[in-house]
C-alpha cells in the first residue's frame, strides 16, 4: 500500500485558498508548547487559528500545570501574520483512564496511544464543528514518535462524524520537527522527556535506566 503524502495534500489546500483570497479560520489541537511552535509558525500565515489545549492525559497534576502555561506563553509571544488565540479544555483525568481501559500496557505507538489519539481529537472536532470553524487538525504528527497516517486517518474519521473538514498534516516533514527545538531553544521553552500520561512516564523510566545499566557494563 502506498503511503499517503499529508504534507503535499496541506500544500494543494492552502494554494487553493491563497487562489481564491480565502483566510480560513483553523482550530488547532495542540499537544504542548514546543510541538506547536513550527506549526503556529509555519499556519498563522496563511491561517487565523485558535490553538486548543486539550490533553487530559497528562501526568501529574503539576506537570499538566506546566505545560498548559508554557502553551498560553507561546501562543501570546510567538509572532503571526493573522490572529492566534488560546483556549483550553478541561482536565478531565477520568476520560482519559475510561478510554484507555484495558489497553494500559500496550506501550507507546500502540492501542492506548491510538484511544487517546481519539479521545483528544473527537474533542477537538466537536467544538470545531459547534464553533464554525473551516478546519482542525492537530500538532502531533510532528513527533518522529507518533505515527502520521494513523493521526491523519482518526482525523479524517472524527471530522466526518462531526462535520468539520480535518487538515491533513505531517508536520516533522521539511525539518519541521528540527525546527520545532530551534523554536523552542529561542522561546525558553520547557520540553518534557516523556509524551504525557503516567505509562509513557513509566516506560520512559525504565528505558532510561535500561541505558544507564548498559552504559555500566
Amino acid at each position: 500500500m502506498n503511503k499517503m503524502n499529508y504534507q503535499r495534500q496541506l500544500e494543494e489546500i492552502i494554494r487553493e485558498n491563497e487562489r481564491a483570497g480565502r483566510v480560513p479560520s483553523l482550530f488547532l489541537h495542540s499537544c504542548c508548547a514546543p510541538c506547536s511552535s513550527y506549526v503556529l509558525e509555519y499556519l498563522s500565515s496563511y491561517f487565523k487559528i485558535t490553538v486548543f489545549y486539550y490533553n487530559p492525559n497528562i501526568y501529574p497534576d503539576e506537570e499538566y500545570e506546566k505545560r498548559v502555561k508554557e502553551q498560553e506563553r507561546l501562543t501570546k509571544e510567538i509572532p503571526a501574520r493573522y490572529p492566534v488565540t488560546f483556549c483550553s479544555g478541561p482536565y478531565d483525568k477520568d476520560r482519559f483512564y475510561d478510554a484507555v481501559k484495558g489497553l494500559e500496557h500496550t506501550g507507546e505507538g500502540h492501542e492506548r496511544c491510538s484511544a487517546c489519539f481519539r479521545l483528544r481529537l473527537s474533542e477537538a472536532a466537536r467544538l470545531a464543528a459547534d464553533g464554525g470553524y473551516d478546519y482542525y487538525t492537530t500538532t502531533l504528527t510532528i513527533s518522529p514518535m507518533k505515527d502520521a497516517q494513523k493521526l491523519n486517518e482518526i482525523g479524517a474519521q472524527e471530522g466526518e462524524k462531526y462535520g468539520v473538514k480535518y487538515l491533513p498534516s505531517d508536520f516533522k516533514k521539511k525539518n519541521g520537527y528540527k525546527r520545532s527545538t530551534e523554536l523552542s531553544a529561542m522561546y525558553g521553552l520547557y520540553r518534557q522527556n516523556y509524551c504525557g500520561c503516567v505509562f509513557s512516564k513509566q516506560e520512559s523510566l525504565k528505558r532510561n535506566e535500561t541505558n544507564e545499566s548498559q552504559k555500566g557494563e
